[in-house]
């Protein structure tokens, strides 16, 4: 999950240390649960990003559990990954019970056998999620064999934010990004993974398998885009201010609804188009580790989590959308293509940072 601008004031607020693969221990929320049980089979370790368990709500799971959380806090990928790796002495497993991670990360866990199946029967909650969070099977990276190995918590999609004074109906494809009439009034977003993926999906390719034949080509593509853009961003904020002051016309929106939200507080007349090709999206889920001490413990956290209040707590105080309910402003018919692991994401990043930097096309070979 990238860091969005309604989780800023945590982010500064003393998790920075995160961003260097640090750890942050929030747990126990409560004095009154530290005092009930010393059993490390009453206490659960949690590893989740700013925002997805703040200390009222741990406290309520706590009280009703009769149990202590611990609370690690990460804030990217790189340091998911790193405190994944590590082994607990005891169990020879992850030091975590329960975590959340994007669809990305999931399967990478999935595939090194560290996550457990989730006893449905024990999720009641999940039952109310929306129709495209229950065809679970259809979510890359949580399923396998018929079984369930992560459940929805939060998710963005990426789409195509516009200056309706400039454009007066929605952009009906991502080749608006490349519309040679908006040249100069075209944003997009600082990532070579993304931006890859985009151009594929732009020609009806897969956007997360780029083969061979077709680097060239997409790598081309990039190049045009960057002649129409009139910059990149890489924080929300950035972007609210490069929109209004150079009266850009339309935005590859990375945060989604978070940046629409910034600015239409700045006064913009701006609307929210989901491309016919659908739009990238991130999602977040809960995932129980292989070797977690109490697993009936851990499913009663996704579960606490997943309940109506908690989940709009969720989005009421932090922005996050929720799986229970629809967001307001954002068009519900758009398909979501959620982030899958990509054929090389070195390469991308790579090719992506040559392309940014005005490098002639004839020069970048793939």
């Amino acid at each position: 999950m990238p860091i969005n601008a309604t989780r800023r004031s945590l982010w500064q607020a003393g998790l920075a240390q995160a961003c260097a693969g640090g750890l942050l221990a929030w747990g126990p929320a409560s004095a009154q649960a530290l005092h009930r049980t010393t059993d490390p089979a009453k206490t659960l370790r949690v590893l989740a990003w700013p925002g997805y368990a703040d200390p009222d709500v741990v406290k309520a799971f706590e009280d009703r559990e009769g149990a202590r959380v611990e609370l690690s806090i990460v804030g990217s990928d790189e340091s998911l990954r790193q405190r994944m790796a590590l082994v607990d002495p005891v169990t020879g497993g992850p030091l975590f019970d329960v975590l959340a991670a994007n669809t990305v990360e999931l399967q990478r866990l999935r595939e090194l056998q560290m996550l457990a199946p989730l006893p449905l029967n024990s999720l009641p909650n999940a039952a109310a999620q929306l129709p495209r969070f229950l065809r679970r099977e259809a979510i890359p990276g949580i399923t396998e064999g018929g079984r369930l190995y992560a459940m929805p918590y939060t998710y963005a999609e990426m789409g195509l934010i516009f200056d309706r004074r400039q454009l007066s109906t929605p952009p009906q494809s991502l080749t608006v990004l490349w519309d040679p009439a908006l040249q100069g009034r075209v944003l997009a977003f600082d990532s070579g993974t993304h931006g890859f993926s985009l151009a594929a999906m732009a020609h009806g390719l897969s956007p997360f398998q780029i083969g061979a034949p077709q680097w060239g080509s997409m790598t081309q593509r990039l190049v045009d885009l960057r002649r129409n853009l009139r910059g990149f961003y890489s924080l929300p904020e950035e972007s609210a201010e490069m929109f209004r002051r150079h009266r850009v016309a339309v935005m590859f929106a990375n945060y989604g609804r978070q940046q629409l939200k910034l600015l239409q507080d700045q006064g913009l007349d701006v609307g929210y188009a989901l491309p016919r090709e659908g739009a990238l999206a991130w999602l977040d889920c809960w995932a129980v580790t292989r070797q977690a001490r109490n697993p009936d413990l851990a499913a009663r956290w996704v579960n606490h989590l997943l309940s109506l209040d908690m989940s709009r707590l969720l989005t009421r105080r932090h922005g996050l959308a929720n799986t229970l309910e629809e967001q307001p402003g954002v068009p519900p018919s758009g398909r979501l293509v959620w982030l899958e692991p990509v054929e090389n994401e070195s390469r991308r990043e790579r090719l992506w940072q040559r392309i940014v930097a005005g490098e002639r096309p004839e020069r970048l070979a793939a």
